[in-house]
């Protein structure tokens, strides 16, 4: 197999060039394993893309009404849309990624103790129910029963400061006790998983994994267990161990002279044009290796010459690969693009990286009207240069 060839799979597989029904929204997040919440409207913007006529609105709608997704913790301990019926299946399925309630160097940073972390994520299972609490709202009740440490000591961030009983949220997520609730104006809030969603199972967690470990391969294969391991964060030796437990389940072949692992018998795409926007965080972009092949570094330096990438070269990939709005040409990143939002319009610069043809420019602009569609604005497309920095 060709790497354009396994590209074209991948765009396929994420329905990036012939998006699915509404009715099928739940199992397309399920087979492409979850879609990054970190920020909401990059959310909307990559599932919309991905399914026919979905909305900001339908969206939250599927989240807060029919609660068909939850969003929580999910890979990489980020936030994530995901089955609300696979939620058992999930908490299973990353048991063995790293845990913060466990890291030594986390806890001297919070100033924190095993003991301490555990009295605050006892004190936030203990205030949640099926009544969303702001994050506000929560860490009052959490300093009532703990004490006024937990709110009055903070440390840095994501560019901010945070109060250190924000670190017991995800530990309680992953007990299966939390999920994020309805968004009051730009507040977040939670709730108690099993009151929002009602009753659900845990299943077996190496069979859980397993089968984490086959979607990863249908949406983002071939790649070796070591990129299996980077995507989930667990460790190679235990991805490697999944790998060797599914048997004739998969198969290692060779693309253009590397060799990865690929659900067996699974066979390669048409390849198609096409040029996309793709917001931050997207899924196809996050779960793709290799980098080099997905991210080309002739791209990074490009890039990096804009001077928003910050770190330079060496760490410019890492930008790219998430935080930054990327243009996709043939599923290959390949120029960087920003948007601003106003009351009528969605104004979108893209700054592409590559010669662009009048085809691939139709598309680009394309794909433009297709996110003014998604958020319900007018869209216009430019082609200049980004001045906006990634996400932290």
């Amino acid at each position: 197999m060709r790497w354009d060839q396994v590209l074209a799979r991948r765009l396929a597989r994420h329905h990036l060039i012939a998006p699915v029904a509404r009715k099928d929204l739940v199992d397309l997040v399920g087979a492409i394993c979850g879609i990054h919440a970190q920020v909401m409207p990059s959310a909307e913007l990559s599932l919309g893309l991905r399914v026919r006529g979905l909305t900001a609105k339908s969206l939250a709608d599927a989240l807060w009404k029919s609660r068909e997704l939850v969003k929580t913790y999910g890979p990489r301990g980020t936030v994530h849309l995901l089955p609300a019926k696979e939620f058992g299946f999930w908490l299973a399925a990353l048991r063995e990624t790293g845990r913060a309630d466990e890291d030594a160097d986390r806890l001297k940073y919070l100033g924190m103790t095993v003991k301490d972390l555990a009295a605050v994520a006892d004190a936030i299972a203990g205030s949640l129910s099926d009544v969303p609490l702001t994050r506000e709202e929560l860490g009052a009740a959490v300093a009532k029963r703990v004490g006024r440490w937990t709110v009055e000591r903070t440390v840095i961030a994501f560019g901010g400061q945070s109060q250190v009983w924000q670190a017991g949220i995800g530990v309680v997520a992953r007990r299966g006790l939390l999920c994020f609730g309805p968004p009051v104006g730009t507040r977040v809030t939670f709730v108690r998983a099993d009151s929002w969603l009602g009753r659900f199972t845990i299943p077996d967690a190496a069979k859980a994994q397993r089968e984490l470990l086959r979607r990863f391969l249908a949406a983002y294969g071939p790649a070796t267990h070591r990129e299996f391991a980077q995507w989930a964060t667990i460790a190679p030796a235990r991805a490697n161990e999944l790998a060797t437990e599914l048997g004739d389940e998969i198969e290692e072949i060779e693309v253009d002279g590397a060799r990865a692992l690929q659900l067996a018998g699974d066979r390669a795409a048409r390849v198609t044009g096409s040029t996309l926007l793709v917001p931050r965080f997207d899924a196809y972009v996050v779960g793709s290796h290799p980098r080099d092949v997905a991210i080309p570094p002739d791209i990074v330096k490009r890039a990096a010459a804009t001077g928003l990438l910050r770190g330079g070269i060496a760490s410019g990939r890492a930008y790219l690969a998430g935080p930054m709005p990327v243009i996709l040409v043939d599923g290959v990143v390949s120029g960087i693009w920003e948007s601003k939002r106003s009351s009528r319009r969605l104004d979108i610069v893209a700054q592409p990286l590559v010669k662009l043809d009048a085809q691939r420019r139709a598309e680009l602009e394309r794909s433009a009207m297709r996110f003014g569609e998604i958020v319900g604005l007018d869209a216009t497309l430019r082609i200049g240069k980004v001045k906006t920095l990634p996400h932290l």
